[in-house]
């Protein structure tokens, strides 16, 4: 059964969700029910790069291939960079998509280097963001690192040693588990979806770590920092103004930090659907991604819907490409992350286990 994928984050979670129905189907002397309806959405999906199939090959468009694609992410200049966590790989996508290797070896690791050309590796990397001054940061989630790639080449470790834990201190001093995602502002703060601690962390330029929310223990809490809860927060971006938003994957909800702490629930009523609403008349199901575009729009990587949903600032959830069913696997097939371009009119979409980088318009 393809989504049973365990050497990665977003199969683990998956196989935890999976209905009944899917679990049992597995078994040889039960009949698997009848596909549902899939639901109708506007957008037009294509693919951008990646065949489907299961690589690490570079190329144009679908020549290139991925595997487990997690993380995306603009730089200013409008090349998509991807975690590539089955390869163990930052890739990059220029607009033309072209597929080059950026860094990292197939085999994980964690080791650093001085240069361009230098080997690196990375264990499972689950996320990726880059700075305005083109710093790519990564969330090394196996290795439980925030690890940062200068425009020299050099690859360090930012924040974060090899053994877990949850412990605010600069540099490789602090402790995650699990990082799973990342995003930068403009002043270089860098945001981490700390998914086993259920925390929102924060790096400053500087390399000291605090907890900006959750981290108590998994829950389902709206409150000012540690007085909230989230339950395996999966991914992070920040807006214009510094809030924080959140895919809480295990609460089936969006929630949104202020640059205080202050945490709100923007949409999601916490129960597993696909219905469009206003805030808590929505639902969602494991949604694994989340990006934020100059209006204050929140897209949403809805994984186990395979959807792409809209969130409004007001909270008003709208479903823009996808089938909405975890079976219906086309167009996507577990979408694990989404990215806006800079002019907000086109979204791109990692689908996970179809190896592919979308593009919806």
């Amino acid at each position: 059964m393809k989504r049973n994928k365990f050497n990665n984050i977003i199969g683990v979670a998956l196989f935890a969700a999976l209905p009944a129905f899917m679990i049992s189907g597995c078994k040889n002397d039960v009949v698997a029910p009848a596909l549902p309806t899939a639901i109708t959405t506007p957008g037009v999906v294509a693919i951008f790069a990646g065949s489907g199939s299961y690589g690490s090959g570079n190329g144009t468009g679908a020549a290139a291939t991925f595997t487990y694609p997690t993380g995306i992410n603009f730089d200013a200049a409008g090349n998509l960079f991807v975690a590539d966590q089955g390869n163990n790989q930052i890739r990059k996508i220029t607009s033309a998509g072209v597929v080059s290797t950026v860094s990292g070896t197939l085999a994980p690791g964690s080791s650093n280097a001085t240069a361009i050309g230098a080997v690196a590796s990375y264990s499972s990397p689950a996320g990726v963001a880059v700075d305005i001054t083109n710093n790519i940061y990564i969330a090394d989630f196996a290795n439980n690192q925030i690890r940062k790639i200068a425009t020299t080449g050099a690859v360090t470790t930012f924040a974060g040693t090899t053994s877990s834990g949850n412990v605010n201190a600069t540099g490789t001093a602090a402790k995650f588990n699990g990082p799973a995602s990342v995003a930068v502002d403009a002043a270089g703060n860098v945001y981490v979806a700390d998914f086993n601690n259920h925390a929102i962390r924060k790096v400053t330029a500087a390399g000291v770590v605090t907890t900006l929310a959750g981290g108590a223990g998994a829950g389902n809490v709206d409150g000012t920092g540690t007085a909230a809860k989230f339950n395996g927060p999966r991914s992070v971006a920040v807006d214009l103004t510094g809030n924080v938003y959140v895919a809480d994957a295990n609460n089936n909800k969006i929630r949104k930090v202020s640059a205080a702490g202050v945490v709100t629930t923007l949409a999601g009523s916490g129960a597993i659907g696909n219905v469009d609403g206003n805030g808590a008349a929505a639902t969602f199901y494991h949604p694994a991604g989340v990006a934020v575009d100059a209006n204050g729009n929140v897209y949403v990587a809805d994984t186990d819907n395979n959807l792409v949903r809209k969130i409004t600032p007001a909270g008003a959830v709208t479903s823009l490409a996808g089938s909405g069913y975890l079976v219906l696997t086309a167009p996507f097939n577990a979408p694990a992350s989404v990215a806006v371009d800079a002019a907000g009119t086109n979204i791109y979409v990692a689908s996970s286990l179809g190896n592919t980088i979308h593009k919806v318009k």
